[in-house]
């Protein structure tokens, strides 16, 4: 039987690679608005008047919005058309920046990063599955293997050019550089992006949408609260708790309904179900490393924003090269997804180790773990996101790329939380005065000798949560190898 009308642009499409370019282009401004913020704090508290709790807004309100749309985002452009989505997420993107730049209130800015986090919504989930739709079998590794680098792009530049944008404009500049992006992406999907969709055109699933946005921002949510209110605070335990419930509850209504936005049965296949726990944990790694990488870098080595932003491009630029040059996506076909993400993951966790023990005096040492955890990213997530895509039918790639965004937030949110509590849990442990960071810590030594050890103490934590993400890493890797290799030998569904 021949495939659908609106799907047979995944044959090849003659202009996919230039297509591509303007994909990447696009998810790289969204990406960069997760990190690019953080440059601009001490400009906003100053110029805007603006306090602890709004700034936490400013960079909370994009990313929990953007999380709690995903899946909602992917299923709509499976039904809807995923050129059209993609289009009104660039649109979105380009006036929330817009409005963001020429903001003069806290409370205006918020509402620009929330509107933003719509649009970065959209992007995530209809990028990935475009390059689903224009590329075939042979290509399409590769193809998402150039996506996926964006994605590590983002952590890298980020502040980079956050920095560098500061040193020589006004903080608005920062969003308003994302305009002409927006604008070059519109005309040129316009142009040259397929328009594909959904054949059977289910009907939209709009309680199953409610919920899983309502559970996934409560998670989110929770996750980020966590390190400034406390993991037992009120605040954290009733926004988990509510997530917790909703998202059970969304489970229980996609079993029922007819028409569900996220086929639960999905979760019954092996290759799915190992993909989910390997993506995971590349993010959990990945970001949790960052997390600790920046503090290792400038409070224990010394250096600072800018130098210690430098110092961790080997990892991105690994990345880059690797996929680049088509190594990482080579070694998929000669050796079997399993055998790769395996690989990739086992990377990642040396990497982590080797900054942990051989980076504590030096950058020398931490140098070679940065470039080996950038092999294993390069490695792993390409493999990873091609696996969750490939168990997933063509016409669900919305709702796969909405999984597969969805995982990495969480991923990213857990890294960061995880290793976060295994670093402040140790040097609460070690530091000889009480206090909850390691300024306010210095702030209270009476001696050099005591400012020595609380600097230590905080160099063990940091040693002992890399060690752990690097344990946790190596053993989600090989568990998603295992299920992945498992769901090889049994016939398919």
């Amino acid at each position: 039987m021949s495939a659908p009308a609106s799907l047979t642009v995944s044959r090849g499409h003659p202009q996919r690679w230039l297509i591509l370019g303007v994909i990447c282009l696009a998810q790289l401004t969204v990406l960069l608005d997760n990190t690019v913020l953080n440059v601009a704090i001490p400009s906003l508290t100053r110029e805007l008047g603006a306090a602890t709790s709004d700034i936490q807004w400013m960079i909370n309100a994009y990313s929990l919005v953007q999380s709690g749309l995903l899946l909602t985002a992917g299923s709509a452009a499976d039904r809807y058309g995923r050129k059209k989505l993609l289009m009104a997420g660039l649109a979105l993107f380009g006036i929330g920046s817009l409005v963001a730049g020429l903001a003069t209130t806290s409370g205006q800015l918020i509402a620009a990063r929330a509107g933003m986090g719509v649009g970065g919504a959209l992007l995530i989930t209809t990028t990935l599955a475009v390059v689903v739709q224009i590329f075939d079998d042979s290509e399409r590794v590769k193809a998402i293997g150039l996506w996926s680098t964006v994605n590590s792009l983002g952590f890298a530049v980020g502040p980079l050019l956050g920095g560098v944008m500061l040193d020589h404009f006004w903080w608005g500049a920062i969003f308003l550089i994302n305009i002409p992006v927006a604008v070059i992406g519109l005309v040129a999907v316009l142009a040259l992006v397929p328009e594909s969709k959904n054949p059977q055109g289910d009907r939209p699933d709009l309680l199953g949408a409610l919920l899983s946005t309502i559970g996934m921002t409560s998670v989110v949510y929770a996750i980020i609260s966590g390190p400034d209110h406390g993991w037992t605070s009120s605040t954290t335990l009733v926004s988990a708790a509510i997530g917790v419930v909703v998202l059970a509850g969304f489970a229980v209504w996609e079993l029922r309904t007819p028409h569900p936005m996220l086929d639960m049965h999905f979760f019954r296949n092996q290759r799915f179900t190992g993909a989910v726990a390997g993506a995971i944990l590349v993010a959990f790694g990945m970001a949790g490393s960052l997390f600790l990488l920046t503090q290792h870098l400038q409070f224990v080595l010394g250096y600072g924003p800018l130098e210690a932003g430098l110092r961790t491009a080997p990892f991105a630029l690994t990345i880059v090269a690797l996929n680049l040059t088509g190594i990482s996506a080579k070694l998929l076909p000669r050796v079997g997804t399993p055998l790769t993400i395996a690989i990739g993951m086992t990377c990642l966790a040396v990497g982590l180790a080797a900054i942990a023990v051989l980076g504590r005096h030096g950058y020398g040492g931490m140098l070679a773990g940065l470039v080996v955890m950038g092999a294993g990213v390069a490695f792993a997530m390409p493999a990873m996101a091609n696996a969750v895509m490939s168990a997933i039918p063509p016409e669900k790639a919305g709702v796969g790329a909405g999984i597969n965004g969805t995982l990495a937030e969480f991923g990213q949110g857990l890294g960061v939380a995880v290793l976060g509590a295994v670093l402040n849990s140790r040097f609460a442990a070690l530091v000889p005065v009480a206090a909850a960071s390691l300024p306010a810590a210095l702030a209270q030594a009476g001696s050099k000798e005591q400012r020595a050890r609380i600097t230590d103490a905080f160099a063990s934590g940091l040693e002992t949560s890399q060690l752990a993400g690097a344990v946790a890493v190596l053993l989600g890797g090989l568990l998603a190898a295992v299920l992945l290799r498992r769901a090889e030998r049994v016939p398919g569904p």
